[in-house]
């Protein structure tokens, strides 16, 4: 059954010499030398299985006798080589890091979780997914941990469920250094755009991984597997490696801008979410929620503290399909599938009727319908495209409010 509204109740450039990010590959004359980075420390919620031989083998050396002389092999390489080219993804993890933080929340009911999140501005606002901080939400704890170690209390400032997007503030971070990440644009993000995902997945901090756009709008119910309302996105499809806890973390593109926040996987069962309770791994089908409009959602937590939802204000049946987002026969609690006087009923629809694109968007079923119109804000006008008796008509609808999680 639907949710009671509309299923509700109610560039990254690419190319170049060198490869996707567009610039040419540094000539590798001798060995790097890289800085260690220091890692927090975390709880490792998986088994890391060594694969034969451990440890990392930088070069191997041999010394041979041929005619008396010795030879010596060893990689190649020059240890002087310190910097990496701007634009790479050295240098977008190395701007990105200091900014990106791991958060751990822990419930009064024992439930806890990690999860990743990043500045997103000078105030000490973190933009998450709502279910990496929900457990501890009513009164439990939180940490936010930045990549120097450095460790802050956090609180709740706000959080939408529907759109799986929170707001947390550090607590008495005075001498936190607080550098907002730079946010791209994510309509204008375009399929084979180069991706950096950065998060902790299994608890392992600041891990860095790389990969595509695979797809847009791409329409995805997740759930945290907790039991909870599931959340509903028009979502940017990537490659790029992620895990229970990348959750809250930033795709970023080839410039070093935030895209999209990493929200959810494609298990390999079934279902997709990325809660720590369900310990899938990676296999390259993860899912973003577009940072044009979390940004919008952030701006309302942190202005009210609570979500505003655009809404139709009538039931769809939320089963899988793929003639469209059929309208209800009754809403929740013996109410109206259509609610009276809201705008599917000003707009003349009615139970039964099968919903098959808004605007120019093909509708396959009621969750495709809720993320397409959670894409838009109240008061915009849309077109919907149904069926009634085998009959297809087109109709124009001003999107509704709702206030708050139901």
């Amino acid at each position: 059954p639907g949710d009671g509204q509309g299923g509700q109740s109610g560039h990254g450039g690419q190319g170049g010499p060198g490869g996707p990010w567009g610039t040419a590959p540094v000539p590798s004359s001798g060995p790097s030398e890289r800085k260690p980075r220091g890692l927090v420390a975390a709880v490792l919620a998986a088994v890391l299985v060594a694969g034969g031989i451990g440890g990392g083998i930088g070069f191997w050396a041999a010394d041979q006798e041929s005619d008396g002389d010795t030879t010596t092999v060893s990689a190649y390489g020059n240890p002087k080589t310190e910097s990496r080219a701007p634009g790479s993804v050295s240098s977008i993890a190395n701007k990105t890091l200091p900014s990106v933080v791991t958060i751990e929340a822990q419930g009064n009911n024992g439930e806890s979780g990690t999860g990743t999140g990043f500045v997103y501005d000078k105030q000490g606002h973190i933009l998450t997914n709502n279910h990496v901080v929900a457990s501890a939400a009513d009164n439990g704890k939180l940490t936010a941990t930045f990549s120097n170690g450095k460790r802050y209390t956090a609180q709740v400032v706000g959080r939408a469920q529907g759109y799986d997007v929170a707001v947390v503030k550090l607590k008495n971070a005075s001498g936190a250094k607080l550098d907002p990440l730079p946010l791209g644009n994510s309509d204008r993000v375009a399929v084979g755009d180069a991706t950096v995902a950065i998060g902790a997945p299994f608890g392992l901090s600041g891990t860095v991984t790389t990969g595509i756009v695979s797809a847009k709008n791409r329409p995805v119910a997740s759930s945290d597997g907790g039991g909870g309302n599931a959340s509903y996105m028009s979502a940017l499809q990537t490659d790029a490696s992620i895990n229970p806890g990348n959750s809250g973390g930033p795709l970023l593109n080839a410039d070093g801008g935030v895209i999209g926040i990493n929200s959810a996987i494609q298990s390999a069962g079934n279902g997709s979410g990325l809660g720590e309770s369900q310990q899938s791994g990676s296999i390259g089908l993860g899912f973003a929620i577009p940072i044009n409009q979390a940004k919008n959602v952030a701006e309302q937590l942190i202005k009210t503290g609570q979500p505003v939802y655009p809404v139709i204000e009538a039931t769809v049946n939320m089963k899988d399909s793929s003639s469209g987002a059929t309208i209800a026969s009754g809403g929740a609690g013996g109410s109206p599938a259509v609610v009276p006087g809201g705008p599917a009923d000003k707009a003349g629809l009615k139970s039964g009727d099968v919903i098959t694109k808004l605007d120019d968007t093909v509708i396959d079923s009621g969750p495709t319908l809720i993320s397409e119109i959670w894409t838009h804000q109240p008061g915009d006008k849309v077109t919907l495209t149904y069926k009634r008796g085998g009959k297809v008509s087109k109709i124009d609808l001003t999107l509704g409010k709702r206030k708050g999680d139901s």
